[in-house]
């Protein structure tokens, strides 16, 4: 049983088989220049219309509202009902229409009460509003 089929090395021989990669470099870079190549081309740019600054420098005017878990709300510490929440709001989009309505309900005020809130700030002309978590 001197000559095997399964023999891996031949006897007098030190020399172990290799596999040659120098084909498979050859190709991962010619692969990476395409790649480099074909980057900037792929890439598309977003139109965006950045706008220009109004030149004012402080910051619009808050009214904090504050829904509470009675249904009531709370303008600036003012206390007020449904009812009367919408011609406090109007009253505050006709001083400052640009005012930042920041709405802030308390843990256990209902979901209606928020709707009312965030709805009379939008019908009343006070377009931006802050959410407080």
């Amino acid at each position: 049983m001197s000559d095997s089929a399964f023999a891996t090395q031949s006897r007098g021989s030190s020399e172990m088989a290799t596999m040659n990669i120098t084909p498979l470099v050859d190709v991962m870079l010619v692969l990476l220049v395409i790649f480099m190549i074909a980057a900037p081309v792929v890439t598309r740019s977003l139109p965006l219309d950045l706008g220009r600054g109004n030149g004012r420098s402080e910051p619009p005017p808050r009214v904090q509202l504050q829904v509470q878990a009675d249904g009531n709300f709370l303008l600036d510490g003012v206390q007020l009902g449904a009812a009367s929440l919408d011609a406090a709001l109007r009253s505050v989009a006709q001083r400052s229409p640009d005012s930042v309505v920041q709405i802030d309900a308390s843990g256990d005020a209902d979901y209606q009460g928020f709707t009312t809130a965030l709805a009379s700030a939008r019908r009343n002309g006070l377009g931006h509003i802050a959410l407080r978590p």
